[in-house]
């Protein structure tokens, strides 16, 4: 059995979790998963490279290279003596994976916590729209609103300690972001955890930009991405792209879609 601290993301994708799960696997006695779920590709040889191994090594990585996976039930056991910590953190947002893990971890002796990541819903769909042009961009509306209503029961149900995080706050303000989510889940803060290129990581899955940032280039993108990320700080900095890019079309959609959901989530630079 495990004394641990296992906590886990709900929310949609492309809401800062990989920035979110980079700092806090900064903690001290602290290591990011990156998404989870996919350790239990690791072996399997069917998946692409990028769904099985560690996203900025790859095959060769000097931790996951080297890992037994033994199952679901006593994954986070055996990834905690393994990597020598015992705060774990999981962003890989399904909701079933979430409910599995979670009781599979109570079992290993891990406390539980559960994050739910906001973001306006313009950003998330922007970033979709950019990352996948030829899918409908009302399926992608309604995907992001099965998402956050779903997360939202999640996280109302859980009874352990839980934290509401906005990406916009996390970009603006991420000192006291993170010292606030520490403290909900009684867990070591330092300024250090803010640099997330100063570290080494290993996550699986994850969003290409950010682990640019936090490999200092090793992670390889499109040209019309590296050209935001090459002009990028290196440090955390909010995300706004979806007021350029958004169409009017995809706006007014998002509008009759979405627009009432948003209201829970919309964000202006005056907050």
């Amino acid at each position: 059995m495990t004394e641990g601290l296992f906590i886990q993301m709900c929310g949609a994708g492309h809401s800062g979790s990989t920035l979110l799960g980079s700092i806090l696997g900064g903690a001290a006695d602290a290591f990011y998963l990156g998404e989870a779920k996919k350790i239990m590709n690791i072996h399997d040889l069917n998946k692409p490279l990028r769904k099985r191994t560690c996203k900025i090594c790859g095959e060769d990585c000097v931790v996951w290279s080297k890992f037994k996976l033994n199952g679901h039930e006593t994954l986070f056991e055996d990834v905690a003596a393994h990597v020598n910590a015992s705060i774990l953190i999981d962003s890989t947002k399904n909701i079933k994976w979430i409910k599995d893990s979670m009781s599979f971890a109570k079992k290993s002796g891990f406390r539980t916590g559960l994050i739910l990541l906001q973001r306006d819903g313009r950003g998330v769909v922007n970033s979709r729209v950019r990352k996948y042009p030829e899918k409908s961009s009302e399926e992608m509306i309604k995907a992001w609103m099965d998402q956050m209503e779903n997360s939202e029961a999640l996280f109302e149900a859980h009874p352990g300690p839980k934290v509401r995080v906005r990406y916009e706050d996390l970009a603006t303000n991420p000192n006291e972001t993170i010292k606030a989510i520490c403290k909900a889940f009684d867990m070591p803060y330092d300024d250090s955890m803010l640099d997330i290129s100063s570290k080494e990581h290993h996550p699986f899955g994850g969003n290409n930009g950010t682990q640019y940032l936090m490999s200092s280039g090793k992670i390889t993108l499109n040209e019309r991405v590296k050209q935001y990320y090459e002009k990028h700080s290196g440090g955390i900095e909010l995300d706004l792209r979806w007021k350029e890019e958004l169409s009017n079309e995809h706006l007014n959609l998002f509008h009759s879609l979405a627009g009432e959901l948003n209201t829970t989530y919309a964000w202006t630079e005056e907050k």
